[in-house]
């Protein structure tokens, strides 16, 4: 926090890792048009940095916004369809960009 503690600007880390299996989404404007015909599953990990605004609502209430930026690791299989087995690659690959975007809601004890 620059100023006050839950009030105002801050800057934080934030790290993030999970499993995925997805197949069969169709995303808008084209993004990962090839993940809509195959299925990808795997998992990653990464981190980054992050800042924010939080407003004080009332004594026990806030709101904040934050955004981040880091990297992510991420290793999948690539199989041929959504339902059958065959893998036809296995890869990994480095992600630099956006990685958070949040808007909260928060209870201050």
């Amino acid at each position: 926090w620059f100023c006050q503690s839950f009030n105002g600007w801050f800057v934080g880390a934030h790290l993030m890792g999970g499993e995925f299996n997805v197949s069969g989404v169709d995303f808008p404007f084209g993004l990962l048009s090839t993940q809509k015909n195959h299925r990808y599953e795997g998992w990653f990990i990464g981190g980054g940095v992050s800042g924010g605004y939080q407003w004080p609502l009332s004594r026990h209430w806030n709101l904040e916004t934050s955004l981040g930026l880091g990297y992510d690791f991420i290793k999948y299989d690539k199989y041929k369809c959504g339902t059958c087995g065959r893998r036809l690659k296995s890869s990994h690959t480095n992600y630099f960009g956006p990685t958070k975007a949040a808007l909260s809601l928060i209870y201050v004890l």
